[in-house]
């Protein structure tokens, strides 16, 4: 069973910066849009960034300007670079991938397990 790897949480102060990774577990046939949500205690989980695989990007309007999304499609990985970090970033942020496991199969929606990002202020 396939599952996306996230990395790269962690806790740092406001104004810092961090860089979440995020990659499939195994081999996989193909990777359509992949992409960031974040969840925050006591809200919904929300877009933060998504990516096609042809480079085309997305952002939530608060994240402009200081998150970047990129993708490495030889190493199947997602990245989110994520800078002048704010207390109102801190959630558990889930990676997501649109992917065919095989060429047999139809694509499917892949959660990572979520990697915690605290901001202090």
């Amino acid at each position: 069973q396939v599952q996306l790897v996230e990395s790269g949480g962690g806790l740092v102060q406001a104004g810092g910066s961090l860089r979440l990774s995020c990659a499939p577990s195994g081999s996989v046939f193909s990777i359509n849009a992949m992409g960031w949500y974040r969840q925050a205690p006591g809200k919904q989980r929300e877009l933060v960034a998504s990516i096609t695989s042809g480079g085309s990007t997305n952002y939530a309007d608060s994240v402009k300007g200081r998150f970047t999304i990129s993708r490495d499609n030889a190493k199947n990985t997602v990245y989110l670079q994520m800078n002048s970090l704010k207390p109102e970033d801190t959630a558990v942020y889930y990676c997501n991938a649109d992917l065919r496991i095989t060429l047999m199969r139809r694509p499917q929606d892949y959660w990572g397990q979520g990697t915690r990002v605290t901001v202090s202020s």
